[in-house]
């Protein structure tokens, strides 16, 4: 179990955000409006210059607010608020609460799309993996070399769980540069943050039992579930704030909830990131109801703002949140090399490892620490931020320009992936037929719920770099959504 023991305090400047992003939905600033100064802002709030400085720049970021030269911040016009239009620029709200759960059968339709990213010479839009020219693997692969030169023989004793004890101190190591408490004894490797997942599942809940996702969500969360013969019960989800906790907890007072699955930060597909306030909500909210929390943290590391979001597992006194993530979305996905940080849950995550699938492969856990232990991590990081920053408002400004009238746009503060509303008569699943015919993929929005809800939605990658053929894709895509609308 992690060593945190209290709740963290969250930073005054995350907090003074907070109120602020609150009272621009609310539409207390409209679209356009002028922040009120720094300097002014410090005096009124009683908090110093370097902390509302720090607020901003975390709301700018969020794409909040936006910074003009010489005249001060002011509200981004593509703000969505109570009283101002999104203009088709961004999400509306998410489908209303229900408290029926579902039997969950998407695995079919996910892994045929899946197939068709694999076809040569697609334009790989659909992909639900990162490009794998932002990676290091050179380099990496150079380390495996070395290890298995240098290595007389190995045995499957060293790839036992929890896993190979320099990767674990390594991991542990980054965690504590992030500001959480981990030791390398609260972590188990595993074959990519999917086996986390699944494994974490099975640790806390049975078959039958009714699991809280949001909605949209990652399908590999309703694989997991559908894998162990359990229901989903999908909880709104809002493309700025994440999970809507007062939906989660009055589905709370009225059923038993076995677990709850969810990623806080750049949620897939919506690229929603929940404030620091609804994190420490929902682990209390767990904490009340003795109800597990899954934490999906893959995309954490690809944050753009100034400082590195926090987890769950930041505000988890009890060791309820059990943390699962990789490298494969900020390293290398070659490997498949993820962990799961499963709190007051260890042991028996660690025996459905070994039941499961025995062990991972300890040269790829022995490479990735190699990497890790000779630095530049942050340095790589660095530079796949702000590649993926500009590839995102590229996508979005071309989504924008080209797709027709009534299409919607999400803004994700991290991550690169868009959830894009497209014209309510368009289906997805004909647009994903057209367009594969024409070697382009894409995620059609019925692979992330349970139920048909995103029939006209869709999920566009743009990790890829920008070239005239994801130019051509894109007007290609646009023309046939005009078609169908």
């Amino acid at each position: 179990m992690a060593r945190t023991t209290s709740t963290p305090q969250v930073p005054l400047y995350k907090k003074f955000a907070d109120e602020l992003a609150a009272s621009i939905h609310a539409g207390v600033l409209q679209p356009g409006e002028r922040v009120t100064s720094v300097r002014a802002a410090s005096q009124q709030h009683n908090v110093s210059v370097t902390t509302v400085v720090r607020a901003y720049e975390l709301l700018e970021s969020r794409g909040i607010i936006e910074s003009h030269p010489q005249s001060g911040y002011f509200v981004r016009k593509t703000v969505a608020s109570a009283s101002a239009s999104a203009a088709g620029k961004l999400l509306p709200p998410t489908h209303p609460a229900t408290q029926q759960s579902h039997e969950v059968d998407v695995s079919r339709l996910v892994l045929a799309t899946l197939k068709t990213i694999q076809q040569d010479g697609t334009i790989p839009l659909g992909s639900p993996y990162p490009n794998p020219a932002l990676f290091p693997s050179q380099r990496i692969g150079q380390y495996a070399s070395r290890i298995t030169r240098n290595s007389d023989s190995f045995s499957v004793f060293n790839d036992l769980p929890p896993g190979h004890p320099d990767l674990l101190r390594q991991i542990a190591r980054r965690y504590l540069e992030t500001g959480l408490n981990v030791g390398p004894e609260d972590i188990i490797i595993t074959v990519g943050a999917t086996e986390a997942i699944n494994l974490c599942l099975q640790a806390v809940a049975q078959p039958g039992d009714t699991i809280a996702v949001e909605t949209p969500t990652f399908y590999a969360m309703l694989h997991a579930i559908e894998r162990m013969g359990m229901r989903a019960v999908e909880i709104p989800t809002d493309p700025l704030t994440g999970m809507d906790i007062d939906a989660l907890e009055a589905l709370l007072q009225t059923q038993k909830i076995a677990a709850c699955m969810v990623m806080p930060n750049f949620q897939n597909p919506l690229g929603s990131m929940m404030p620091d306030a609804h994190k420490q909500r929902l682990v209390d909210l767990a904490h009340q109801y003795d109800m597990p929390l899954i934490e999906d943290a893959v995309y954490s590391e690809l944050f753009y703002g100034a400082a590195h979001p926090t987890s769950l597992k930041t505000y988890d006194r009890d060791g309820l949140v059990l943390h699962c993530s990789s490298f494969s979305k900020s390293l290398t996905s070659a490997y498949r090399v993820g962990w799961a940080i499963p709190g007051r849950y260890r042991s028996q995550v660690e025996k459905l490892k070994f039941l499961n699938t025995l062990a991972t492969p300890t040269i790829p856990q022995r490479a990735i620490a190699e990497y890790l232990t000779q630095g530049g991590f942050e340095r790589h990081l660095r530079r796949v931020r702000r590649g993926l920053l500009q590839q995102r408002d590229l996508m979005r400004h071309f989504v924008l320009r080209f797709f027709p009238e009534g299409t919607r746009v999400s803004e994700p503060a991290g991550g690169y992936i868009l959830w894009i509303e497209l014209p309510p008569r368009v289906d997805a699943m004909e647009l994903y037929r057209r367009c594969l015919v024409l070697g382009i993929t894409i995620a059609p929005g019925r692979i992330f719920a349970a139920t048909n809800r995103y029939s006209h939605y869709i999920r566009l990658n743009y990790s890829y770099t920008w070239s005239k053929e994801i130019e051509k894709a894109l007007k290609t895509i646009a023309k046939i959504v005009a078609e169908l609308s």
